[in-house]
Parts: C-alpha cells; sequence; structure tokens
C-alpha cells in the first residue's frame, strides 16, 4: 500500500483536464534518489503535464510525498524497515590514511 500526502494547492490548474466524472490530474509517482527521506518519505510526487507541454520542456510541479505502508495480519498499518542507504564511498584524500610512496 502506498499513502501519499498531496498538497492540492500546489496543482496547476493549466494542466487540470476534465473527464466524464468530473476534474482529473495525472500524478507521478518518483523514487527518492537517496532512498527514504529523513520524514520516511520513498518518493515524491509530480503533476503530469500534457505532451505538448513536455515538448516545449515544461515539468510539472512537486504537489506531494508518498510512503509505502504495509499492513499486518490484524490490519493495522506497520512500516517497514528503512531502506539501507548505499555506503559513502572512502574520500581517497582523506587525512587518515597514510601514503609511505610520497616523497615529502
Amino acid at each position: 500500500m502506498i499513502a501519499i500526502k498531496l498538497n492540492c494547492s500546489q496543482l496547476d490548474k493549466a494542466h487540470l483536464f476534465t473527464g466524464k466524472k468530473g476534474k482529473y490530474a495525472d500524478l507521478i509517482l518518483m523514487d527518492n534518489r537517496d532512498g527514504t527521506d529523513q520524514y520516511g518519505n520513498d518518493g515524491f510526487v509530480i503533476q503530469g503535464v500534457s505532451k505538448e507541454a513536455r515538448q516545449r520542456g515544461e515539468k510539472g510541479p512537486i504537489v506531494g510525498n508518498w510512503k509505502t505502508i504495509q499492513r499486518r495480519e490484524d490490519g493495522t498499518q506497520q512500516r517497514p524497515a528503512q531502506k539501507p542507504k548505499a555506503p559513502a564511498a572512502p574520500d581517497p584524500l582523506s587525512p587518515d590514511k597514510e601514503e609511505d610512496d610520497v616523497p615529502f
């Protein structure tokens, strides 16, 4: 299950469209590059734009965040274990690293 928090005031009304039962907005869920953020969000929500707008280089606004929610067998919600972040690459210029072959 995915829970979404949407800031409706951020929706661009120019990209809403009318359907059979009302007004609609296309929404796109994107993953965070660095995994789960400090607030537990796994990604963000972008408002989709028309093909013509994309061809003009327009991008939809970020209108919210999303997180994955799991249900326990008793029906209550639980958050999955945080996704592990990739370990940072060691800094080759780190001062704690001694080089024996340096001539000075």
